[in-house]
């Protein structure tokens, strides 16, 4: 199926004229997210001090904060948040297409996982912060470093984690997938492990307040976060979120790790574009 090539750029990519009802939103919502956060974040830390110790890399408590505040920031938000599909019980990781840093949210806000990110977030102030609190696993993406990374991974998943990572490496304008890299797939074709590692490929949509294809939450070129952020936070009618779990693929099923991310590309991009076209087709479509 080809991709929806005719939606134009929408209002997202302007900026915004904020009125007086729409600051009384930003100022309400982000008070709540901001004293969600403050709470939720204390107490993750207070009981990582015993969390750390007892089982190190193991999280048994922790993400079940993370998934409670990325769920509760989406209902401050207005934000719908629905999930098709079976989550998977295998041990391995889910890789994901990319349109927005709401993807988190929705991501963890359905599943208790780990993101792979790229090292510089690790610097961002306040997002930082929060990611290295929630056990998000840095890497570096420079191509000297490729058996670091591969251990790195390794070492998470014999600890248990389900890694979380986008194969495109940058978000898109929610129109499109692009050409997932194959790097961080390595770590998945270990001989020693990667008989019983799995892959689970999730598709994410996002819709807007009249419930058709809207780009008003992708977030990507030099869109900056803060104009970003604001613009959802005003809006006074919200969309939804759609997560659709595919079926999991295990990784000793495939010869090398390019011909795996090009099989869970080509099963992405063939879904992501099998729902843009079922919304497209809806009347009035339109982009918030």
């Amino acid at each position: 199926m080809k991709p929806v090539d005719h939606i134009e750029p929408t209002t997202a990519t302007q900026s915004p004229n904020f009125g007086v009802l729409d600051w009384i939103r930003i100022i309400t919502r982000g008070g709540l997210v901001i004293l969600l956060l403050a709470f939720s974040f204390s107490l993750l830390l207070l009981i990582r001090l015993i969390e750390r110790p007892c089982f190190g890399l193991q999280r048994p408590l922790t993400p079940y904060i993370t998934q409670f505040v990325c769920r509760n920031t989406l209902r401050v938000f207005g934000i719908g948040h629905e999930v098709h599909g079976v989550l998977m019980k295998h041990h391995g990781a889910v890789v994901a297409n990319h349109v927005s840093w709401l993807d988190i949210l929705a991501l963890n806000a359905s599943k208790r996982i780990y993101f792979v990110s790229k090292s510089e977030v690790a610097k961002w102030p306040g997002i930082g912060w929060l990611a290295q609190g929630t056990g998000t696993l840095f890497v570096d993406r420079e191509r000297g470093k490729a058996l670091e990374h591969t251990a790195l991974v390794e070492s998470r998943l014999k600890a248990g984690h389900k890694l979380l990572f986008f194969p495109e490496g940058t978000s898109t304008d929610g129109l499109t997938v692009t050409r997932f890299k194959s790097t961080l797939f390595e770590a998945f074709m270990s001989e020693q492990s990667r008989d019983s590692l799995y892959i689970q490929p999730v598709v994410i949509i996002y819709l807007g307040p009249d419930q058709t294809l809207s780009q008003f939450y992708s977030w990507w070129g030099e869109m900056e976060f803060a104009e970003h952020l604001l613009r959802i936070l005003a809006a006074k009618a919200q969309g939804t979120v759609r997560i659709k779990y595919l079926p999991p693929v295990r990784t000793s099923d495939f010869a090398d790790r390019k011909s795996l991310a090009y099989l869970l590309e080509t099963e992405i991009r063939s879904e992501y574009y099998s729902q843009m076209q079922s919304d497209s087709d809806r009347p009035n479509v339109a982009n918030s």
